[in-house]
């Protein structure tokens, strides 16, 4: 027996529980019966520049008068997502990948996040000289410093990639918190699950569109995933939980499921939209990446491997098949290689399998030096 347990189950998931290919056992109220925090949204357009607003800053406020603790969560580590010079527009972009650099403002490092090339921090613009250079976006970092200017009394932890680097780094934060030696507690989605938090009674999610605005066709879904996990760590101690979202987006489905607690409401949405645009669990998927140092060349051989699929799809050997691309990958360079992908649709793998198993041995067959072929099969993300 295989027993699938999760408050944020997926969607593939829970549409087999639909359909009766697992048995579904839910669980409708939180341990001891306690009440599920109130949330939140917070509608952020037209606060440019604003990272905590003032509703949640006074609630920051009010939970810790109470003498309570609060969480904030930012799926997104350093002090800005970028550098940007705004007399010239010049950004800092990644010598080795195509994202620009993140700045990290106490290490006075802009640094990739894909491959850690690192440069430090310059005084001006390398282009034109200029001084003006500007830090748009937000990260952990920048709250933190936020926080801190905000609640300067506050005891502050933050709980990323870059505080948790050493061993037993990470558990050290987790015991602070714990112990209530920790009043205000800052990180990304690696403080959002399994915790148990009895002292934090206030969540704020800093950006609820972060996992959003990514386009991949599971975005909503993580969206909705994060915000759920994140809000479960408020209240669950004897005192009742507060949740504040933060958004540019205070329609979206996901973000009005997630303010009532309400999976079954987003899963109804979510698979509307899987079944007009047919994706998982309408069909399976393959994500074919091809990968080299030469850009030119990567993509001819992609063009080929396309040939090949259309061959097979014109000679009808692959009932039902759908291939998509190829295109340059979202992160079209990662780690000096260039990347570009191609999507296979298939009703299942009987079907998809060989039509698969056949253009990979083409391309074996062919020796295309330099360039490697990736097969992902039921990809969990196609970014």
């Amino acid at each position: 027996v295989v027993v699938l347990g999760s408050a944020t189950p997926s969607v593939e998931t829970f549409h087999n529980a639909h359909t009766g290919k697992l048995k579904m056992l839910p669980m409708r109220k939180r341990v001891e019966d306690r009440a599920l925090p109130l949330i939140e949204i917070m509608d952020m357009k037209g606060k440019k520049g604003t990272v905590i607003s003032e509703r949640l800053a006074a609630l920051m406020e009010g939970a810790l008068n109470d003498g309570h603790q609060a969480l904030l969560f930012l799926n997104r580590r350093g002090f800005s997502n970028s550098l940007l010079c705004r007399d010239c527009g010049q950004t800092f972009a990644c010598l080795n990948c195509s994202v620009t650099l993140t700045m990290h403002k106490s290490r006075r490092t802009l640094k990739c996040h894909y491959c850690d090339f690192t440069i430090p921090i310059p005084d001006e613009c390398p282009c034109c000289g200029g001084v003006n250079l500007a830090t748009p976006g937000a990260g952990t970092e920048r709250v933190e410093e936020e926080v801190r200017a905000l609640f300067p009394k506050a005891r502050i932890g933050r709980m990323d990639r870059d505080t948790t680097g050493k061993k037993g780094s990470a558990k050290k934060i987790i015991d602070a918190v714990e112990a209530r030696e920790v009043d205000i507690l800052i990180g990304t989605q690696m403080v959002s699950k399994g915790h148990h938090f009895p002292g934090v009674t206030l969540v704020g999610v800093v950006s609820g569109d972060t996992s959003l605005n990514i386009p991949d066709f599971r975005s909503a879904e993580r969206t909705f995933q994060l915000i759920t996990q994140a809000a479960g760590r408020a209240g669950r101690g004897e005192a009742p939980g507060e949740v504040v979202i933060q958004t540019l987006n205070p329609d979206h489905y996901c973000l009005l499921a997630a303010r009532t607690h309400d999976y079954e409401a987003f899963y109804s949405e979510e698979i509307a939209l899987r079944e007009e645009v047919v994706y998982p669990p309408f069909v399976r998927l393959c994500s074919l990446r091809l990968e080299g140092p030469a850009e030119a060349r990567v993509a001819a051989v992609a063009r080929e491997l396309r040939k090949a699929a259309d061959r097979f799809l014109t000679a009808k050997k692959a009932p039902g098949i759908t291939v998509l691309g190829p295109v340059p990958a979202l992160l079209a360079k990662v780690r000096g290689r260039y990347r570009f992908q191609m999507l296979v649709k298939g009703p299942d793998v009987k079907r998809l399998h060989p039509f698969i198993k056949a253009l990979k041995k083409g391309f074996d067959e062919r020796k295309a030096q330099g360039v490697t072929l990736i097969v992902d099969m039921d990809p969990l993300t196609i970014v």
